[in-house]
């Protein structure tokens, strides 16, 4: 018994003392978590280097743009072929991807061998003999009349693009095998966006945001890179960790100094490091008794598969002295156990190794994605992968050890070669089908030239209508004179009121002006209007009114002051002075009943009367069109037209008064306020109209009323984005077919959020981010149209607007007899301001539609509450003027 023991305690003591001998002699390739951050770090520079234009060519990591902008999402479905080339034999597929409510893919196969004199022939004979391979596949398989789409796997670095041209097929797709891997893998999960390979060669590919890739054009959504990871390291970054082993494997392979990174972790070389390393270590007299068989000395003996078979966790001593000894060896149970642990410390380097540059590149996902923890999937294949029995739980682990933030899952490829080709085809075939469809919809919007000139000269038509006694009452564009007929000249002084009501809330301000230096002082409060008092009576809407002014005139300590004040109404009136206005009609979602048809100004005073607590002086009421064109003017005097470019949208200017019929009197000129909101709801634009504007209008409050406004104001913009997402998503090119509940309601699409979406620093992370507030759980692609539909109805929005103005401008230039007019614009309006482009379409078509005239666009300050305060005091001092004369 003491025997047996003894026996056991030696062959343990032999075990661990050659363990510890094999330790000593690969110590260099045993690399430290230190080691691995440091190499994952040089990884990441490489990365960066190889997207950059100017890096790249010296970059040693390629990282090749693949031009696969999309993952599966599950929607794909049809039939296409697959051709796998890629070695002596080539395999040609015909893949059926279903939906029918879940999905499903189904391949027929045949594999073609490839004779050696065409393999080493030229390549126009390959390419032949490829076609002929692949007709006949297609007449075997009763698919002559079908013209399928196809995908092309070739793993090598280059390739004929052209297949025989009496084959009727679509080539939509050349993939390499590492990214038809991750794309296999991400058809059964959306997660993954990482593909690689661990086989005979190496790679990894990833989806990278296109605004960090320099080498491709176009800043929007994500393209698969395919890193070319092999070669990291051939500009000497890893020498340091190189050991004299991976120096003569180079040394003797078919091309010396490129490939380092492939040559120390890919299935091709770990059996050629094996044998240099039990080679150089036999010759030092540390295995077989220092000797050495004719094999052990020839180049490729060794291969993965017996690296694997030898670090099996039962048979693997015996694998092992099975394999040495078909070597021609005489290996003791020591050697084997050495031997073993030779192999082991081989393939934990290329796992670790492998660990730390997938760990880069999941850092670099978190990081572009602005994540805390990133939860994401690596599709993987390779026979290294598949075959070596401990090889992918210790690439897990350290993986997972590197990057403690990621949620990392692992899923192998299932035909990642050859129904990867086919997934990436189905993707494009999507992508190609859905991107005609979007662009069939985004086409509605897209204004050509030709339809612009004709917006511009119908507006004209309509102004004139306007402003003409006999066509004014069938006239959409309503030209209201609002006897505002002096422009400010500096002499202005003392201390108004001005009152603003023009949305949900309401404006009650102090303005003193000093003349001389123009200087404007204005102090304000809100007051909010709710809902039931805007859509109750007349009554209890202008008591509310009044209500606010009595709590203003208490705060600044102005009751018993009567001061003049200037209403800025910003609603259509018709006006027979400077302080009459009768309400047309509401807009803005006012509907408080007994206003329409009645002077605001009447029910104003009528309102301070049933108050008696104050009195006041109305001296005018202002359109806030009118009150932005005053600010303007009292800065810069070539101001001659207002703009409001908001919630909603209007337009007024200084028309000659021999223009004006509605009103007495040829001297001079007037501003007209021409509510040109209502413009074409007499069907003149219908042309124009899409099934979007439409809905919007039926679904309005004023159904049929204000079209020209809801095509153009920030008020149903997003409204108009809202139906056409809805229609896509119906469709199933938006959400994954999927309308949210949040969607479903109307007005949810406020018009911030397409200045927000449309933001040129806004990174599709953060237009993702916006959509997620709005319960619409959208994937990069799904980002990109919405950014492409906000931007498609805010461009529309601003030509049309530039199209009424340039009517505007040219009219004015022509009724003066001008070569060429200088005139300015003030604008005001929260879209005009806040929207990234809106401001700059609209002078770029207004500068193409007039280019006689000259036109400046000069921001407002306070159109609607200074403006007011000016139009008073104008018309105060010209009431002075008149009683001095």
């Amino acid at each position: 018994m003491f025997a047996v023991h003894l026996m056991a305690f030696y062959f343990t003591k032999l075990k661990e003392d050659q363990i510890k001998t094999v330790d000593r002699f690969l110590y260099h390739m045993r690399l430290s978590d230190e080691t691995l951050l440091d190499i994952m770090a040089r990884f990441q520079a490489e990365m960066q280097k190889g997207l950059g234009k100017d890096t790249n060519p010296t970059a040693s990591v390629k990282m090749l743009p693949t031009f696969v902008r999309a993952i599966p999402d599950g929607s794909e479905n049809g039939e296409f072929l697959s051709l796998d080339l890629g070695g002596s034999k080539f395999r040609i597929l015909k893949v059926q991807v279903s939906e029918e409510g879940k999905q499903n893919v189904q391949m027929e196969s045949q594999f073609y061998p490839t004779p050696n004199e065409i393999i080493r022939g030229p390549g126009s004979e390959l390419f032949e003999y490829v076609a002929d391979c692949l007709a006949d596949f297609v007449k075997t398989k009763g698919l002559m009349h079908k013209k399928l789409p196809l995908g092309l796997t070739f793993s090598f670095p280059c390739m004929q693009t052209k297949l025989e041209e009496d084959l009727d097929v679509d080539i939509l797709a050349l993939v390499n095998d590492t990214v038809g891997t991750m794309m296999t893998c991400a058809y059964d999960d959306p997660h993954c966006e990482v593909g690689v390979i661990l086989g005979t060669g190496t790679n990894a590919c990833y989806m990278e945001d296109m605004s960090n890739i320099d080498l491709v054009e176009g800043d929007e959504g994500r393209m698969c890179i395919s890193t070319e990871w092999g070669a990291f390291g051939d500009d000497g970054a890893l020498e340091d960790i190189r050991t004299e082993f991976d120096r003569d494997l180079d040394l003797g392979s078919l091309n010396p100094g490129k490939q380092l990174f492939e040559k120390m972790i890919s299935g091709l070389y770990l059996g050629e490091l094996v044998r240099l390393i039990l080679l150089k270590m036999a010759k030092a007299g540390l295995l077989f008794g220092g000797k050495r068989s004719s094999s052990l000395h020839t180049k490729g003996k060794i291969e993965t598969r017996h690296v694997a078979a030898m670090e099996k966790y039962k048979e693997g001593l015996a694998n092992t002295r099975e394999i040495l000894t078909d070597l021609g060896l005489e290996p003791s149970e020591a050697d084997c156990t050495a031997v073993q642990h030779v192999c082991t410390i081989v393939s934990f380097r290329s796992a670790n190794l492998c660990a730390a540059a997938l760990a880069a590149i999941l850092t670099r996902l978190q990081e572009n994605k602005k994540l805390a923890r990133l939860r994401t999937t690596v599709g993987v294949d390779g026979t290294l992968y598949r075959i070596h029995p401990q090889y992918p739980k210790r690439l897990h682990k350290v993986v997972r050890r590197l990057v403690p933030n990621c949620d990392v899952r692992f899923l192998l490829s299932e035909s990642g070669s050859s129904k990867g080709a086919a997934m990436v085809t189905a993707v494009a075939s999507r992508v190609q089908a859905q991107r005609k469809q979007i662009d069939r919809v985004l086409a509605l919007f897209r204004l050509t030239r030709e339809q612009l000139v004709g917006v511009q000269d119908k507006m004209w038509v309509e102004l004139e209508y306007g402003l003409k006694k006999d066509t004014h009452p069938l006239a959409t564009v309503k030209m209201l004179p609002t006897y505002v007929c002096g422009m400010p000249d500096g002499t202005e002084k003392g201390k108004f009121l001005a009152l603003d009501l023009g949305g949900t809330n309401f404006r009650v301000l102090l303005v003193k002006i000093r003349s001389g230096r123009r200087s404007v002082r204005m102090y304000n409060k809100i007051f909010a209007i709710p809902l039931e008092i805007m859509q109750g009576t007349g009554e209890e809407l202008f008591d509310h009114i009044v209500q606010c002014i009595t709590d203003f005139l208490d705060h600044m300590g102005l009751k018993g002051v009567q001061l003049p004040l200037g209403f800025t109404f910003s609603f259509p009136c018709r006006q027979t002075s400077i302080d009459k206005g009768t309400l047309v009609e509401w807009t803005k979602g006012f509907k408080a009943t007994d206003c329409e048809g009645e002077d605001v100004v009447d029910m104003l005073r009528e309102a301070i009367k049933r108050r008696n607590e104050f009195d006041l002086d109305i001296v005018a009421v202002v359109n806030d069109t009118v009150g932005t064109m005053m600010t303007c003017a009292y800065e810069d005097p070539n101001c001659e037209i207002g703009l409001i470019a908001g919630t909603g949208s209007n337009m007024c200017y200084m028309e000659e008064m021999r223009n004006i019929e509605l009103v007495e009197g040829d001297q001079g000129k007037m501003c007209i306020n021409t509510e040109w909101g209502g413009f074409g709801d007499n069907g003149c634009i219908d042309d124009i109209r899409t099934q979007y504007d439409k809905e919007v209008d039926e679904g309005s409050l004023n159904p049929g009323k204000q079209r020209y406004e809801k095509m153009t104001s920030g008020m149903y913009l997003g409204e108009i984005v809202r139906q056409i997402l809805i229609d896509l998503t119906k469709q199933g090119l938006l959400f994954r077919g999927q309308i949210s509940e949040r969607l479903r309601t109307r007005g949810i699409f406020e018009t911030k959020f397409l200045s927000q979406i449309e933001s040129d620093r806004l990174a599709l992370l953060q237009v993702r981010g916006i959509l997620q507030q709005l319960g619409l759980d959208s994937t990069c692609e799904d980002s990109i149209v919405v950014k492409e539909v906000c931007g498609a109805v805010s461009r529309r929005a601003a030509q049309l607007c530039g199209a009424g103005m340039a009517a505007i401008v040219e009219k004015r230039r022509q009724d003066q007899g001008l070569e060429h007019l200088r005139i300015t614009v003030g604008v005001d309006g929260t879209l005009y301001k806040l929207h990234p482009h809106f401001s700059s379409i609209l002078q770029e078509t207004v500068k193409e539609l007039a280019p006689q005239c000259d036109v400046t666009f000069m921001l407002s300050e306070d159109g609607s509450g200074k403006g007011a305060a000016l139009i008073t005091a104008v018309a105060k001092r010209l009431q002075q003027a008149q009683k001095e004369n």
